[in-house]
Protein backbone atom coordinates (compact mmCIF):
# COMPACT_ATOMS: atom_id res chain seq x y z
CA UNK A 1 0.00 0.00 0.00
CA UNK A 2 1.35 3.34 -0.99
CA UNK A 3 2.56 5.77 1.62
CA UNK A 4 4.68 8.86 1.71
CA UNK A 5 6.77 7.05 4.32
CA UNK A 6 7.79 4.22 2.03
CA UNK A 7 11.21 4.16 0.38
CA UNK A 8 11.57 4.39 -3.35
CA UNK A 9 11.34 0.94 -4.85
CA UNK A 10 13.68 -0.96 -7.12
CA UNK A 11 12.65 -1.67 -10.69
CA UNK A 12 10.36 -4.66 -10.95
CA UNK A 13 12.34 -6.05 -13.86
CA UNK A 14 15.62 -6.19 -11.93
CA UNK A 15 13.82 -7.69 -8.93
CA UNK A 16 12.17 -10.46 -10.95
CA UNK A 17 15.54 -11.43 -12.41
CA UNK A 18 16.83 -11.89 -8.87
CA UNK A 19 13.83 -14.03 -7.89
CA UNK A 20 13.75 -15.45 -4.39
CA UNK A 21 10.38 -14.34 -3.03
CA UNK A 22 7.95 -15.17 -5.81
CA UNK A 23 6.67 -18.68 -6.29
CA UNK A 24 7.35 -20.33 -9.64
CA UNK A 25 3.68 -19.89 -10.56
CA UNK A 26 3.70 -16.20 -9.69
CA UNK A 27 6.82 -15.62 -11.74
CA UNK A 28 5.39 -17.45 -14.75
CA UNK A 29 2.25 -15.30 -14.48
CA UNK A 30 4.49 -12.24 -14.32
CA UNK A 31 6.36 -13.27 -17.46
CA UNK A 32 3.11 -13.95 -19.35
CA UNK A 33 0.98 -11.04 -18.24
CA UNK A 34 3.06 -8.19 -16.83
CA UNK A 35 4.17 -6.82 -20.23
CA UNK A 36 0.54 -6.01 -21.13
CA UNK A 37 -1.05 -5.68 -17.69
CA UNK A 38 1.60 -3.98 -15.59
CA UNK A 39 3.69 -0.85 -15.21
CA UNK A 40 6.13 0.41 -12.60
CA UNK A 41 5.13 3.74 -11.04
CA UNK A 42 8.69 5.07 -10.87
CA UNK A 43 9.21 4.31 -14.59
CA UNK A 44 6.05 6.02 -15.86
CA UNK A 45 6.51 8.95 -18.24
CA UNK A 46 5.69 12.39 -16.90
CA UNK A 47 2.04 13.33 -16.68
CA UNK A 48 -1.23 11.43 -16.25
CA UNK A 49 -1.60 7.85 -17.45
CA UNK A 50 -3.76 7.45 -20.57
CA UNK A 51 -6.01 4.78 -19.09
CA UNK A 52 -8.26 4.62 -22.18
CA UNK A 53 -5.21 3.94 -24.35
CA UNK A 54 -3.84 1.34 -21.95
CA UNK A 55 -7.14 -0.55 -21.73
CA UNK A 56 -8.03 0.04 -25.37
CA UNK A 57 -11.39 1.59 -24.49
CA UNK A 58 -13.11 4.41 -22.65
CA UNK A 59 -14.70 3.19 -19.41
CA UNK A 60 -15.05 4.31 -15.78
CA UNK A 61 -11.72 3.92 -13.96
CA UNK A 62 -11.76 2.20 -10.57
CA UNK A 63 -8.54 2.43 -8.53
CA UNK A 64 -7.84 -0.07 -5.76
CA UNK A 65 -5.00 0.98 -3.45
CA UNK A 66 -3.21 -1.97 -1.86
CA UNK A 67 -4.49 -5.11 -3.57
CA UNK A 68 -2.54 -7.47 -1.31
CA UNK A 69 -2.53 -11.03 -2.68
CA UNK A 70 -5.39 -10.22 -5.04
CA UNK A 71 -8.11 -12.45 -3.61
CA UNK A 72 -10.72 -9.68 -3.49
CA UNK A 73 -9.32 -7.63 -6.38
CA UNK A 74 -9.54 -10.43 -8.92
CA UNK A 75 -13.17 -11.12 -8.00
CA UNK A 76 -14.12 -7.43 -7.99
CA UNK A 77 -12.62 -6.88 -11.44
CA UNK A 78 -14.30 -10.02 -12.77
CA UNK A 79 -17.66 -8.87 -11.41
CA UNK A 80 -17.44 -5.44 -13.08
CA UNK A 81 -16.25 -6.00 -16.68
CA UNK A 82 -17.72 -2.63 -17.67
CA UNK A 83 -15.01 -0.84 -15.63
CA UNK A 84 -11.33 -0.23 -16.26
CA UNK A 85 -10.04 -1.72 -12.99
CA UNK A 86 -6.61 -0.55 -11.79
CA UNK A 87 -4.74 -1.92 -8.77
CA UNK A 88 -1.62 -0.38 -7.20
CA UNK A 89 0.50 -2.46 -4.84
CA UNK A 90 4.07 -2.39 -3.50
CA UNK A 91 4.65 -6.13 -3.16
CA UNK A 92 5.76 -8.02 -6.27
CA UNK A 93 4.58 -11.41 -5.00
CA UNK A 94 1.12 -9.97 -4.37
CA UNK A 95 0.89 -8.67 -7.92
CA UNK A 96 2.08 -12.02 -9.25
CA UNK A 97 -0.60 -13.83 -7.26
CA UNK A 98 -3.23 -11.33 -8.39
CA UNK A 99 -2.35 -12.03 -12.03
CA UNK A 100 -2.67 -15.77 -11.41
CA UNK A 101 -6.10 -15.33 -9.80
CA UNK A 102 -7.34 -12.93 -12.47
CA UNK A 103 -6.18 -15.19 -15.29
CA UNK A 104 -8.07 -18.13 -13.75
CA UNK A 105 -11.23 -15.99 -13.66
CA UNK A 106 -10.81 -14.87 -17.29
CA UNK A 107 -10.40 -11.23 -16.29
CA UNK A 108 -9.47 -8.82 -19.11
CA UNK A 109 -10.34 -5.44 -17.58
CA UNK A 110 -7.47 -5.25 -15.07
CA UNK A 111 -4.21 -3.27 -15.11
CA UNK A 112 -1.56 -3.27 -12.39
CA UNK A 113 0.86 -0.69 -11.05
CA UNK A 114 3.81 -1.52 -8.85
CA UNK A 115 4.85 1.26 -6.50
CA UNK A 116 3.76 4.04 -4.20
CA UNK A 117 0.13 5.16 -4.43
CA UNK A 118 1.04 8.67 -3.29
CA UNK A 119 3.46 9.12 -6.20
CA UNK A 120 0.93 7.57 -8.58
CA UNK A 121 -1.88 9.90 -7.52
CA UNK A 122 0.30 13.00 -7.29
CA UNK A 123 2.12 12.65 -10.60
CA UNK A 124 0.20 10.26 -12.84
CA UNK A 125 -3.56 10.49 -12.25
CA UNK A 126 -5.50 13.42 -13.66
CA UNK A 127 -7.78 15.51 -11.45
CA UNK A 128 -11.38 14.29 -11.23
CA UNK A 129 -10.68 11.25 -13.42
CA UNK A 130 -11.55 8.31 -11.13
CA UNK A 131 -15.05 6.88 -10.77
CA UNK A 132 -14.21 4.99 -7.58
CA UNK A 133 -11.34 4.46 -5.16
CA UNK A 134 -11.12 1.44 -2.88
CA UNK A 135 -8.83 0.96 0.11
CA UNK A 136 -9.49 -2.39 1.74
CA UNK A 137 -7.64 -3.48 4.88
CA UNK A 138 -4.60 -1.18 4.68
CA UNK A 139 -1.75 -1.95 7.07
CA UNK A 140 -3.19 -1.01 10.50
CA UNK A 141 0.16 -0.21 12.17
CA UNK A 142 -1.49 -1.22 15.46
CA UNK A 143 1.12 0.16 17.85
CA UNK A 144 0.25 3.71 18.86
CA UNK A 145 3.73 5.04 18.13
CA UNK A 146 3.33 3.78 14.54
CA UNK A 147 -0.08 5.35 13.86
CA UNK A 148 1.61 8.17 11.97
CA UNK A 149 2.57 5.58 9.32
CA UNK A 150 -1.04 4.75 8.54
CA UNK A 151 -2.10 5.51 4.99
CA UNK A 152 -5.44 7.17 5.76
CA UNK A 153 -4.35 10.61 6.97
CA UNK A 154 -5.80 14.04 6.05
CA UNK A 155 -3.26 14.93 3.30
CA UNK A 156 -3.70 11.55 1.63
CA UNK A 157 -7.49 11.69 1.70
CA UNK A 158 -7.39 15.22 0.25
CA UNK A 159 -5.16 13.92 -2.55
CA UNK A 160 -7.44 10.97 -3.26
CA UNK A 161 -10.54 13.19 -3.27
CA UNK A 162 -8.93 15.58 -5.75
CA UNK A 163 -8.55 12.71 -8.25
CA UNK A 164 -12.17 11.57 -7.89
CA UNK A 165 -14.84 12.77 -10.29
CA UNK A 166 -17.95 14.37 -8.78
CA UNK A 167 -20.21 11.55 -7.63
CA UNK A 168 -17.31 9.08 -7.39
CA UNK A 169 -17.08 6.92 -4.28
CA UNK A 170 -14.28 6.30 -1.81
CA UNK A 171 -14.81 2.91 -0.15
CA UNK A 172 -12.68 1.91 2.83
CA UNK A 173 -12.70 -1.18 5.02
CA UNK A 174 -10.69 -2.27 8.05
CA UNK A 175 -10.93 -4.80 10.84
CA UNK A 176 -9.11 -2.57 13.37
CA UNK A 177 -11.63 -0.57 15.40
CA UNK A 178 -9.41 2.40 16.21
CA UNK A 179 -8.28 2.67 12.56
CA UNK A 180 -11.93 2.59 11.46
CA UNK A 181 -12.63 5.48 13.84
CA UNK A 182 -9.64 7.34 12.42
CA UNK A 183 -10.86 6.74 8.84
CA UNK A 184 -14.31 8.04 9.75
CA UNK A 185 -12.89 11.15 11.39
CA UNK A 186 -10.42 11.93 8.60
CA UNK A 187 -12.85 11.38 5.72
CA UNK A 188 -15.65 13.28 7.48
CA UNK A 189 -13.31 16.26 7.84
CA UNK A 190 -12.53 16.38 4.11
CA UNK A 191 -14.84 19.12 2.76
CA UNK A 192 -15.11 17.67 -0.76
CA UNK A 193 -16.50 14.34 0.51
CA UNK A 194 -19.75 13.35 2.18
CA UNK A 195 -20.58 10.15 4.02
CA UNK A 196 -23.24 8.18 2.14
CA UNK A 197 -24.39 6.64 5.43
CA UNK A 198 -24.88 7.72 9.01
CA UNK A 199 -21.53 6.44 10.22
CA UNK A 200 -20.58 2.94 9.06
CA UNK A 201 -21.88 1.61 5.78
CA UNK A 202 -23.72 -1.73 5.74
CA UNK A 203 -21.31 -4.35 4.51
CA UNK A 204 -21.73 -4.33 0.70
CA UNK A 205 -22.53 -7.72 -0.76
CA UNK A 206 -20.16 -7.12 -3.67
CA UNK A 207 -17.06 -6.99 -1.44
CA UNK A 208 -15.78 -10.57 -1.16
CA UNK A 209 -15.01 -12.06 2.24
CA UNK A 210 -11.34 -12.99 1.94
CA UNK A 211 -9.40 -15.51 4.00
CA UNK A 212 -7.76 -12.50 5.67
CA UNK A 213 -11.12 -11.08 6.76
CA UNK A 214 -12.40 -14.49 7.84
CA UNK A 215 -9.34 -14.90 10.07
CA UNK A 216 -9.98 -11.46 11.60
CA UNK A 217 -13.54 -12.58 12.41
CA UNK A 218 -12.23 -15.70 14.08
CA UNK A 219 -9.89 -13.53 16.15
CA UNK A 220 -12.82 -11.38 17.24
CA UNK A 221 -12.22 -8.34 15.02
CA UNK A 222 -15.27 -6.94 13.23
CA UNK A 223 -14.76 -5.40 9.80
CA UNK A 224 -16.24 -1.97 9.18
CA UNK A 225 -16.96 -0.30 5.84
CA UNK A 226 -17.13 3.39 5.01
CA UNK A 227 -18.40 4.79 1.71
CA UNK A 228 -17.90 8.48 0.96
CA UNK A 229 -18.99 10.35 -2.16
CA UNK A 230 -17.27 13.23 -3.95
CA UNK A 231 -19.41 16.34 -3.85
CA UNK A 232 -20.16 18.31 -7.02
CA UNK A 233 -17.51 20.83 -7.94
CA UNK A 234 -18.64 24.35 -7.08
CA UNK A 235 -18.14 27.01 -9.76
Amino acid sequence: MGSEHQPRLRSVVSYVKRGGRMTAGQQRAWERLWPSWGRVVRDLPDGPIDFAGWFGREAPVVLEIGSGMGEATSQLAAAAPETNYVAVEVYEAGLGQLMLRAEQLGVENLRLLHGDAVVLLTEHVAAESLSAVRIFFPDPWPKKRHHKRRLVQPPFVKLVASRMAPGATLHLATDWEDYAEQMLEVCSAEPTLRNTCDGWAPRPGFRPVTKFEQRAREEGRESRDLIFEKLPTTP
